[in-house]
């Protein structure tokens, strides 16, 4: 029982060294920390722009309604958020780490990698990615006919990070790649979070069976927003669906565990021949 204790202490412990680290950074001057600030609000806000004006133009996005559409979009920000906070710094968009010969900076230090991977990325001004979402969501409660009871907020409470460990198992998922091909991989797995993170805030109601599928397995962009969302509003949904979000999360970190333990022992043969030292967090 004192090993478990030990280890969350140490997590705690570091997350409130990279907590001050990062503010550290930031704050060295009032300007410094008003470009972080604002740039990752006025980021996250355009992100979801294009969805917003859609709604806001044609009344609701098929069957979605504008007021829902704004829960989904505040949800879809809160999950991407999570990420900002937690695993920032190129650990969430682990092949560039990979695929850029970066990961014997982790492998040398004296934590095991999981540890150091669930808190090297911690950094507080990721906060400012959460606020757009925080105030969305608050906004479409506050217009939405869905009594929020304490069963209902806990199914909120379960959901967001079951689709932030999504996106975040997706990116170790096609990371891993890097372990045989750093370069190739690098750029692939980058392009496709960024597909990822402009196709999680749209509703996919009315796409066909096939598009949908593909949506929520081999680019889960609808386990981001729109099918949590659906169960959560419940529209057209069983009670089982608020469920299906969380289920999907455990499949997919298991997966990326098996790919990044694969690529790890591949690694441990052969090393990388790639090397660049920028977007590492030192």
């Amino acid at each position: 029982m004192a090993k478990p204790l030990h280890t969350v202490r140490r997590i705690l412990q570091l997350w409130w060294l990279h907590a001050a680290l990062d503010l550290g950074s930031v704050t060295q001057d009032l300007k410094t920390f008003l470009t972080y600030f604002f740039s990752d609000l006025i980021t996250n806000t355009a992100a979801v722009s294009a969805t917003l004006l859609l709604a806001e133009r044609f009344a609701g996005i098929g069957r979605w309604t504008q007021v829902q559409i704004v829960f989904m979009l505040g949800y879809a920000i809160i999950a991407g958020g999570m990420l900002e906070v937690f695993f920032g710094f190129n650990v969430k968009v682990i092949s560039r780490r990979l695929g850029r010969g970066q990961l014997d900076h982790s492998l040398i230090q004296p934590q095991p990698l999981w540890v150091i991977f669930s808190t090297e990325g911690f950094n507080l001004t990721g906060l400012a990615s959460i606020l757009p979402g925080l105030g969305l969501l608050w906004w479409a409660l506050a217009h939405l006919p869905v009594s929020i009871t304490p069963g209902w907020l806990l199914l909120l409470l379960i959901n967001v990070p079951a689709s932030a460990t999504i996106v975040l198992s997706f990116s170790f998922l096609y990371g891993s790649l890097a372990f045989w091909a750093p370069r190739a991989a690098e750029e692939v797995s980058s392009t496709a979070l960024r597909a990822l993170d402009q196709l999680k805030s749209f509703p996919l109601d009315s796409a066909g069976a096939g598009l949908v599928g593909g949506l929520l397995t081999f680019l889960p962009a609808g386990f981001v927003g729109w099918y949590p969302c659906r169960a959560l509003l419940g529209l057209d949904s069983r009670p089982a669906d608020a469920f299906a979000t969380p289920a999907a999360a455990l499949v997919f970190a298991g997966l990326a565990t098996l790919a990044f333990r694969k690529g790890l022992r591949h690694y441990g043969r052969t090393g990388s021949q790639r090397y660049l030292s920028f977007g590492h967090r030192r």
